[in-house]
């Protein structure tokens, strides 16, 4: 399981390899949440739940990649790491709990802040022996 950042001039591009769907969309969550801030520094200090919902897999990475950055900016709240189940039943749906601390710029290194996701260039392949995401983020 692993992600890449691609070269692009003003956002982010990341490329993610998972041998499953769920660990496509852990990964995908810790490359942007690193992209923010360093979630090494990062304490378990309190919990807050989410979910996010799409009628697809893109659909649902869109959101999943939505609520990430609202959690870290709008709610103030640093990410340690996610907790989560998928579910498929007409559409599909997240239902996670992220664990972390208050956010504190200096301690957590904010780094830069992801205006959105975006449909663009989105891409979601699954083979019998990887997972394949590649998303880019608006920053």
């Amino acid at each position: 399981m692993s992600y890449k950042f691609l070269d692009h001039a003003t956002d982010a591009i990341i490329e993610v390899n998972a041998k499953n769907l769920k660990e496509a969309f852990a990964v995908a969550a810790d490359a942007e949440i690193n992209l923010t801030l360093d979630q090494d520094k990062v304490e378990e200090k309190d919990k807050m739940e989410f979910t996010a919902k799409g009628k697809d897999l893109c659909y649902l990475l869109f959101s999943w990649l939505e609520e990430i950055p609202f959690i870290l900016i709008t709610e103030g709240f640093a990410i340690k790491r996610i907790e989560f189940d998928i579910e498929e039943n007409k559409g599909f749906k997240i239902n996670a709990t992220a664990y972390g601390e208050t956010l504190d710029v200096k301690k957590h290194n904010f780094k830069v802040e992801i205006k959105a996701p975006t449909f663009y260039d989105m891409e979601i392949r699954e083979n019998k022996d990887n997972f394949y995401m590649r998303f880019l983020l608006d920053l």
